[in-house]
Order: C-alpha cells, then sequence, then structure tokens
C-alpha cells in the first residue's frame, strides 16, 4: 500500500486480505475438502489468522522465511498462508525429499522455524538451527501463542510471498523468489484464462507444495471457490471424485492421465462437470492427447512454463487447429524466440524461448549470478527470462516446443536435474565416473538412468547393489529405474558428455 500526495491510500489488492474477506462474506461456503473433512470459510479464514498470530506472537519479523514441510491435509494450505498473513514469506518443501535436503535447504532459505507434520517427522533427522512445530502433536501449544486479534498489516507488491524450491537435491536447487504481485497475477490471470469462479469446485490431484498444484489452487482460493483435496493421487479415486462432486477445474500431470485412461473406473466415469483440465509438467504424447480429448474431456488446457514466472496455454477452442503447439502467452505475459547471438528469430525459424511478464520472479535466492545470467533484454530494455528450452512461433504466434530443457529429467511431472544425482552417485567408492540420462518408463514417463565407469575396470561391480544403495540417498523423483556398466562415454571437444547421443537409442520407436 502507498499513499498519494493528497493522503489518501493506493490499496493493494493482496491475497491474505481476499481470505479474510471470505471468511467474512462467505462463512458458510465449503473452502477445503479433504476426504470426509469439510472446512468452511469461516473456519479457514480463522485458522489462518490463528496461525500468523502464533507466528507475530513468537516474534516473527516481516519478510523472514518459515519452512513448510506436510503432506496433503487443510493443515499444509492454513500453514503457508498464515505466513503470508503474517507478513513472512512461506518456503514450502518437498515431502519427498531426503534428511539431508531438507536441511540443506532449509539452510539456504535462512528459515528459523519449520511448520512440519508429524508424518515428516523422519525428514527432520538432519535439522540443526531451525526450531520446529509439528501438526498435530505440537499444534495446539503454538496456537495459543498469537494475541486474539492479528494486529493489522499493509501489503507491497514488492513484498516476499514464498520461495519455490524447483527440484529436490542435495546440490541445492535454485530458489525462486515470488513477490505478493507476481503471486497475485499469477491467481489472476490463471482465474481469467481457465475461467474460475466462486462457484468453481477444483480437484488438486497432485502434492500442495508444489508450484504446478497452484496453477488450479490460488486462483479458487481468491475466488472464494472450493477446493477438493486428494491425500494422495488414485486413478479411481479421482475418476469417481469428479463425478461424486461435480468437479469443474483439475490439474493432472501426463501420468496421471495415463494412469486415468487406463482405470476401470473409466467405465462409470461422468466427465461432464467439467469446465477446464490443466496438463502441465511435461508435454502430453500424442496418442494419449487425442485419448484425452475423446473419452474425458474436449476441455484440455495444455499449459507450457517454468516457476521463474512465464507461460503460455493450448486453449480447447485451439486444440483442433493448433494441434501440436502449446499455445499463447497467459494473460499478461510476453514472449519471443532468439538465436544463439541473442537476436529474435522470424516466425518457423527455432531457437531459445524468453518470456517476459507481471508474474516473473524478483531472483534466485542468494545467487544473483545465476539471475543474471537468465536475463535476456529486448530493444526496449526489459528482462526476458530465458527457459533454456527450444520452440518456433508459428504465422499466428503460436509456441511449438522443438526440445526440452537440456538434460533435464521429467519424471511423473517432476523435474529432475541429472546433476544433482550424478552429485550423489559419484560419492560411491567404486564409480570413477557416472551420467545420468532419462530413459521411458510405462508409468512416470521417464526415470533416471544411470551409466557407470567404475573405478576398477578388473574388480567386480554389483549393479542391483549400486541401485539399491544410491535410491536410499535419492528423492523419489531422482530414484533410479537401472543402472548399467560403460567403458567410457561420448564427448564433445571441451570434454563435455553427449547426452543426447547416449538417450536416442533408449528412446528409438517410442512415440
Amino acid at each position: 500500500m502507498t499513499q498519494t500526495p493528497g493522503g489518501l491510500d493506493r490499496p493493494f489488492l493482496n491475497i491474505p486480505d481476499l481470505i479474510a474477506q471470505h471468511g467474512r462474506y462467505r462463512p458458510d461456503h465449503p473452502a477445503i475438502v479433504c476426504e470426509d473433512r469439510t472446512v468452511s470459510w469461516r473456519d479457514f479464514a480463522a485458522n489462518v489468522a490463528r496461525i500468523a498470530a502464533a507466528l507475530r506472537g513468537r516474534g516473527l519479523r516481516r519478510g523472514e522465511r518459515v519452512v513448510v514441510l506436510m503432506e496433503n491435509v487443510p493443515e499444509a494450505l492454513m500453514a503457508i498462508l498464515g505466513i503470508i498473513r503474517a507478513g513472512g514469506c512461506a518456503v514450502p518443501l518437498s515431502t519427498m525429499l531426503s534428511p539431508a535436503q531438507v536441511a540443506g535447504l532449509v539452510a539456504d532459505s535462512g528459515a528459523g522455524l519449520v511448520l512440519a507434520s508429524d508424518a515428516c517427522a523422519d525428514l527432520l533427522a538432519d535439522l540443526r538451527g531451525a526450531d520446529v512445530v509439528r501438526h498435530p502433536s505440537g499444534w495446539d501449544g503454538f496456537m495459543t501463542q498469537g494475541a486474539a486479534d492479528l494486529p493489522p498489516l499493509t501489503f507491497a507488491a514488492e513484498d516476499e510471498f514464498n520461495i519455490i524450491y524447483s527440484s529436490g537435491t542435495t546440490g541445492l536447487p535454485k530458489g525462486i523468489v515470488q513477490t505478493h504481485g507476481a503471486k497475485l497475477h499469477f491467481a489472476v490471470s490463471n482465474a481469467i484464462d481457465l475461467g474460475i469462479t466462486d462457484e468453481a469446485r477444483t480437484l488438486t490431484t497432485t502434492a500442495l507444495y508444489s508450484n504446478g498444484t497452484w496453477i488450479v489452487l490460488l486462483p479458487t482460493l481468491i475466488a472464494g471457490g472450493t477446493l477438493h483435496v486428494m491425500r494422495a493421487f488414485g486413478a479411481d479415486a479421482f475418476v469417481d471424485r469428479v463425478r461424486d462432486a461435480a468437479i469443474t477445474h483439475s490439474f493432472m500431470v501426463p501420468a496421471q492421465f495415463l494412469m486415468v485412461l487406463n482405470s476401470p473406473a473409466m467405465a462409470r466415469a461422468d466427465f461432464r462437470s467439467l469446465h477446464r483440465l490443466v496438463c502441465a509438467g511435461s508435454p502430453l504424447r500424442r496418442d494419449t492427447k487425442r485419448a484425452v480429448l475423446d473419452r474425458i474431456t474436449p476441455k484440455l488446457v495444455e499449459l507450457y512454463g517454468f516457476s521463474e514466472g512465464f507461460a503460455t496455454m493450448l486453449r480447447p477452442a485451439d486444440q483442433a487447429r493448433k494441434f501440436d503447439t502449446v499455445g499463447t502467452p497467459v494473460l499478461g505475459y510476453e514472449l519471443r524466440v532468439i538465436d544463439d547471438e541473442g537476436r529474435e528469430c522470424p516466425p518457423g525459424t527455432p531457437g531459445e524461448i524468453v518470456g517476459y511478464g507481471m508474474g516473473m520472479m524478483i531472483g534466485y535466492n542468494n545467487r544473483p549470478d545465476l539471475t543474471d545470467e537468465l536475463i535476456w533484454r529486448d530493444a526496449a530494455g526489459r528482462t526476458f527470462l530465458r527457459s533454456g528450452d527450444i520452440g518456433v512461433l508459428d504465422d499466428d504466434g503460436f509456441l511449438r516446443i522443438v526440445d526440452r530443457k537440456k538434460d533435464m529429467i521429467i519424471s511423473g511431472g517432476f523435474n529432475v536435474f541429472p546433476t544433482d544425482v550424478e552429485a550423489i552417485l559419484g560419492t560411491h567408492p567404486a564409480v570413477l565416473d557416472v551420467t545420468v540420462i532419462g530413459v521411458p518408463h510405462e508409468r512416470w514417463g521417464e526415470c533416471c538412468h544411470a551409466l557407470i565407469i567404475p573405478r576398477d575396470a578388473a574388480a567386480p561391480f554389483d549393479v542391483d547393489a549400486f541401485v539399491t544403495w544410491a535410491n536410499a540417498r535419492l528423492s523419489k523423483p531422482q530414484r533410479l529405474g537401472g543402472a548399467e556398466l560403460r567403458q567410457d562415454f561420448p564427448r564433445n571437444a571441451l570434454g563435455k558428455v553427449l547426452k543426447r547421443v547416449l538417450r536416442d537409442p533408449y528412446w528409438a520407436g517410442q512415440p
């Protein structure tokens, strides 16, 4: 909030105030439905305020970071929004990390407090230097620490809202710092593009800590609709919930679409209530996409983007004529395709995708060097974000993806960076060199596959034992589906491993 010279405020529409307003003006409308539990907007908003008051009572200052480590329960959302309501910056972490990874990311974020569930207690084993409040065992005592009435707070667009760590790794992924203004734009633009209103009944099928889940989650909350939260995804349960609750909106990754299409529950499915069904995380195979349009809904929306702050959508009206594209920018964004020299490519010429818009991050946490590497400036001096993806624009401005981010593996919709996995595998005493590639996986789309050069080529090497050792140290999306021994790797003139050459034989003949 700012003030004009005449003394009048210039209010900033912010998400914490919207949550409070829905609690006041839509008190009996359901906010969250999770299994057999329904939380009204009155109770949801009140609990968000109570958590905020408790945090302020513990001395939380504006802008301080607080980690949330919880499974898919209503309290996870209350905790995230309570931190933000208190003026803090929420840091939701993946529940699929290892204890060492959790400890590393808590330290990287600078958080002094972790709000965790009892179910995630084992993930806190390596944590040092941060307090922990656990739900439900320590929740009642925590909630009594705040004042009955939360002191009024104002918010500005540039205030930090949250930090998203886009993949779980020991080598510490980049923390994406998002502001109140960026997150509000993210919510409003998606609400408009997806037609999410106060009548929305939105089903979340993926983890609540995931930025992808918030594509449909946050617009539903700011509109005052109802979120149906799945504790864990199941294809049969998805089919039945859409039918029984007349779900209007949902988001899934390609692996989930495949599970639904192959579910016996499809025989009793009724998807007529769906207004929009969003796919993101990785591209749908063409055969899968046709099956979704034919057997689930023609209201499919394909979203391409990156958490740093850019997205395009292929909307239902364009599916037939622009089938092979990922659409045009979401409201409030712009894109370019540039060549290796940073010049804009004409339609039909492939190049790197760069994006610009109000939903952009303010930078990577503690890594201004990496933030600078991401920037491309247009003729007006605007800072576009480099995607690392290769795409091509057609004459109508629709974007087609030519290649994915360099070497990245997308397993079950989660981004996995091979270098992070290699850093762990390389610590095995029998490994001289190792490279990790993505290979086809029937359920997850692809999974990590390790190629190993042994330290002693003459010594026995138990590949199965190595995979077991590795998977005990990796987060779930990073885990190996298999491993093989190699004598050497193909490399370029600078010694860099040519991973595409290694990957191609595994993908030959794939759709």
